[in-house]
């Protein structure tokens, strides 16, 4: 298996909120950070998952990140779930050829028409 193309599987996760929200924390920290001289920081996990007996996985996706503040700090985490397929190009959220798994063109019952 390759590995899982980084930049699709952060678009992919939560129809590419989970990216914007990843880009707005980082920003809002490190606004935090140059404002007020303290440390922030931006945490993200995965947890997986495999769905049933499927090719198909579970990822849970935390964004966590502490922002300074001028007396104190400012936390807020998040955490939702996003189906990926676990195929041959790494996770993707959808398979590569998925008629290629329901039918065979050997086994069509449909005769090309003549013209």
């Amino acid at each position: 298996m390759k590995a899982t193309d980084t930049n699709e599987f952060l678009n992919s996760l939560n129809a590419a909120v989970f990216a914007q929200q990843v880009g707005h924390a980082l920003s809002d920290v490190a606004g935090g950070v140059i404002d007020h001289g303290k440390v922030g920081q931006v945490t993200l996990t995965f947890k997986i998952k495999q769905i049933g007996q499927s090719n198909q996985v579970a990822v849970s996706h935390t964004l966590d990140y502490v922002q300074p503040t001028k007396r104190g700090k400012k936390r807020e985490d998040t955490t939702l779930d996003t189906p990926l397929y676990v195929t041959e190009k790494g996770l993707e959220l959808f398979q590569s050829n998925p008629t290629a798994q329901l039918f065979s063109s050997d086994l069509t019952p449909v005769t090309a028409r003549e013209v």
